[in-house]
């Protein structure tokens, strides 16, 4: 292989391992896993703790419960988002 080719394989490497560390050592070890923007467990548990409350205040007709389930939908729908990681670093404040 060419220089070129080495030094561009080397920094996709890089940026692998930089965005998803678990998957870039579980290829290299020879036992993949589920990149990052296909793990969604703690997304699916919290839509579907979303969904019972946001049941059962429906159900008891209690406004409190109701509100609380369509925030944690929200957060919920919020962690499906591939992208999150990418724009919660792009605009931090300055540190004081």
């Amino acid at each position: 292989m060419a220089e070129i080719d080495d030094q561009r394989l080397h920094e996709i490497e890089a940026r692998m391992h930089r965005d998803d560390p678990r998957f870039a050592h579980a290829l290299g070890a020879g036992k993949p896993c589920r990149p990052s923007e296909y793990r969604h467990t703690r997304a699916w548990l919290l839509l579907a703790v979303a969904l019972v409350v946001l049941g059962t205040g429906t159900a008891l007709a209690h406004g409190l419960l109701i509100a609380a389930g369509l925030v944690l939908a929200g957060v919920a729908g919020e962690l499906f988002d591939p992208e999150r990681a990418v724009r919660r670093h792009r605009n931090r404040p300055p540190r004081s």
